[in-house]
């Protein structure tokens, strides 16, 4: 074949304090002819000199390392170096902390290390690192490169009137999604007159820290899903890792959130499409599905029941979203009644909640 007829190679930079994990995470990706390690460092201040001869891609970043760490690494590279940086996080309270804080510094996505003894379970990461380096090299490209590597056959929204009354909105979000929450649930008033139920694809210990971070952003309030918690108005509840969340309003005319493994069949637990298509069932033209930024197509079954319930289905748009692949699905489904950039969203939300600000606030 050709050279010049192969695709780019993917460029990563490899920075982590720990030689083992630099040559670990380096045979990793370049296993994968569609990759390349133009590099590795061993510290911030390296990794910006190799950032700036080099000029990668995508970065992957050790949350934890001596003298400056991946924390004030980043927010170096976003000032100097604008690009995607994946964070590699242990599973420490400090790592978890540092890792939350650097999605809200502008991290791209995170993977979290397996590590056994001194052994490092590749298969457990390998998956899910290169695919988002794959969607984190993708976010970078111009907008006409990417519809011509992915065509779309995505439908121009149908819906031009009003959305009917809503009472309840299912948000469902993955990569790129606690950026994006940071950014439209501080604008949303604390009188929201209908709940938020959230599915945000986080492993464990990341939800309840996650949730307290947005409720001291946010005049909602906003938690961690319990089960049995009354859905009230003017609340936003995030799914836990590893349950799913669905909608009960069979207890004296009130709604109540339930969680459960089940159905083990899902791919993703807390999954989009489990609670979207509670949410359909039980509030039919009262539902409002919105889908935000994320890899793969969890939500295209759920955000269909909603809109074929009559339900108002609100998409983000490409240009915003940092991976257009659950929006995508949706949209090329044609079962979005309208696609935003992500600062209309709070504004579609207060429109189709009619809300009206009270004389209190």
């Amino acid at each position: 074949m050709n050279s010049e007829n192969k695709p780019a190679q993917i460029r990563v930079l490899i920075v982590d304090d720990s030689a083992f994990m630099r040559t670990a995470l380096s045979r990793m990706i370049s296993v994968d002819a569609g990759f390349h390690v133009v590099g590795t460092a061993a510290s911030g201040t390296e990794a910006l000199t190799k950032i700036a001869a080099l000029d990668p891609d995508v970065v992957t970043l050790d949350v934890e390392m001596p003298g400056l760490d991946g924390l004030e690494t980043l927010r170096s590279i976003m000032s100097q170096f604008p690009r995607p940086v994946i964070m590699v996080s242990s599973v420490t309270e400090r790592d978890k902390e540092l890792t939350r804080s650097a999605l809200a510094a502008g991290a791209f996505d995170y993977v979290p290390k397996q590590l056994s003894g001194t052994s490092l379970d590749i298969l457990d990461i390998r998956e899910k690192l290169m695919a988002k380096i794959r969607a984190a090299a993708e976010s970078r490209l111009p907008r006409e490169e990417l519809l011509l590597k992915k065509p779309s056959r995505a439908e121009s929204p149908k819906r031009l009137g009003p959305p009917p009354s809503i009472a309840i909105i299912a948000l469902g979000v993955s990569t790129g999604g606690p950026k994006a929450l940071q950014e439209i649930l501080p604008i949303l008033p604390g009188d929201l007159p209908v709940p938020i139920l959230i599915v945000q694809h986080m492993p464990a210990g990341f939800i309840t820290p996650f949730a307290e971070r947005l409720n001291s952003l946010c005049a909602i309030s906003v938690r961690q899903a319990s089960q049995g918690d009354l859905v009230r108005p003017g609340v936003a509840y995030l799914a836990p890792a590893g349950s799913h969340m669905t909608v009960d309003r069979s207890v004296a005319a009130r709604t109540v959130i339930r969680l459960s493994a089940k159905p083990e069949s899902q791919l993703h637990v807390p999954s989009v499409d489990v609670l979207m298509q509670s949410v359909a069932t039980e509030f039919r033209s009262q539902a409002m599905g919105i889908i935000l930024t994320g890899m793969g197509s969890d939500g295209t079954q759920g955000m269909s029941a909603i809109h074929r319930e009559g339900g108002f289905t609100l998409g983000q748009d490409e240009a915003t979203s940092a991976v257009y692949g659950m929006p995508r699905a949706c949209a090329e489904a044609g079962i979005l009644d309208r696609v935003v950039p992500l600062s209309q969203i709070p504004r579609e939300i207060l429109q189709a909640t009619r809300y009206r600000k009270s004389s209190a606030s």
